[in-house]
């Protein structure tokens, strides 16, 4: 198992509205995520910053990578697309976060 930690950034004001969507999580949105390996995803806010930090734990990150090209997932980040900073093809501005220390 490979963990993962990350960080996106959300619009100004927009904080309630993502913790909203990821309430309503669409049922084949979790089922990507499991189909392709994900476990134990935590996303937290930094609402001083609007700054989100992702936690997953991946059986296999190339597996895990192929989830980015399904039509759901693309879907979803059409969905999330106006609520923060995204690329052109509307995939979220993410930047992996070097693991420093764990303890199980």
């Amino acid at each position: 198992m490979v963990r993962k930690g990350f960080k996106m950034k959300l619009y100004p004001d927009m904080a309630e509205e993502y913790e909203k969507r990821h309430n309503e999580l669409w049922p084949e949105m979790k089922e990507m995520i499991h189909e392709y390996g994900g476990r134990n995803y935590t996303i937290f806010l930094d609402r001083a910053t609007n700054i989100l930090y992702g936690y997953i734990e991946v059986e296999d990150l190339q597996k895990w990578d192929k989830g980015a090209d399904t039509a759901i997932n693309r879907k979803w980040w059409d969905f999330m697309a106006d609520i923060m900073e995204t690329h052109p093809d509307n995939s979220p501005v993410c930047t992996d976060l070097h693991e420093v220390f764990h303890l199980d």
